[in-house]
């Protein structure tokens, strides 16, 4: 590649590209917490009142309800349900939304698979605080890679972290298409587009699995609160 100056054309520099990071490479590796904690010289504080406490002042657990699935599988619309049912319930609850979080939190992320996982990285935080609060939280991500929901669930904790598999065909998914995503990017518009361009890595073991284009609205939101008792009553 060279380097031109606007201003008189002249090339004033010049290079050559010799590698690039792959989309592999560009995954982050696993953070030493307690060697990070080391160096910047900080630990973590304790307050006098614990998670169980607030659970208990709250009357029920909480955990994290992470919603996963392609683009148009119906993921923010069971979980606005979802968490509408809870709310109707008594229950303390806070949805994240994949598109609404971009707004703030993660407005300077984009949609590398670096990105994507940073992006999962801070919401697993913010769900992990919200649980310790004695909020319940239910997330909508399309979250597409294994190995990144993994890592939500390590940060929010085995007990509370609940991955409900939103699953609908990739045609019914782009027949939903409201917002004209899959058309921009079997155009080209639109790069890294999971179940286009990038590969979904479909749940092997979620908690529930809920089939959208065969299960009514409500039919999916009683199966996913159908799993809570059993996995709330492992907590105690």
């Amino acid at each position: 590649f060279v380097l031109i100056d606007a201003l008189n054309h002249a090339t004033v520099a010049a290079g050559m590209i010799l590698d690039r990071p792959t989309a592999e490479s560009l995954r982050r590796e696993p953070v030493d917490k307690k060697e990070l904690a080391r160096i910047r010289n900080i630990r973590k504080e304790t307050g006098q009142v614990t998670r169980a406490d607030r659970e208990k002042m709250m009357g029920r657990k909480a955990v994290c309800f992470w919603m996963t699935g392609l683009s148009g599988s119906g993921k923010s619309t069971i979980s606005a349900a979802l968490e509408k049912k809870l709310f109707d319930a008594g229950a303390p609850v806070y949805r994240l939304d994949g598109d609404n979080i971009r707004f703030g939190l993660n407005q300077d992320l984009g949609f590398s698979d670096a990105d994507r996982q940073e992006n999962i990285r801070r919401v697993a935080e913010v769900a992990r605080l919200l649980n310790q609060a004695g909020v319940s939280v239910v997330t909508s991500f399309i979250s597409p890679f294994r190995q990144d929901r993994e890592m939500a669930r390590e940060i929010i904790g085995e007990s509370a972290f609940l991955e409900v598999f939103v699953d609908a065909p990739l045609e019914v998914c782009e027949s939903r298409d409201a917002k004209g995503l899959y058309r921009k990017a079997r155009a080209g518009e639109i790069s890294e587009f999971t179940g286009i361009s990038t590969p979904y890595e479909a749940t092997e073991d979620p908690a529930v699995r809920v089939d959208s284009q065969r299960l009514s609205l409500m039919e999916c939101v009683d199966r996913i609160l159908a799993v809570l008792p059993e996995r709330s009553s492992d907590q105690d």
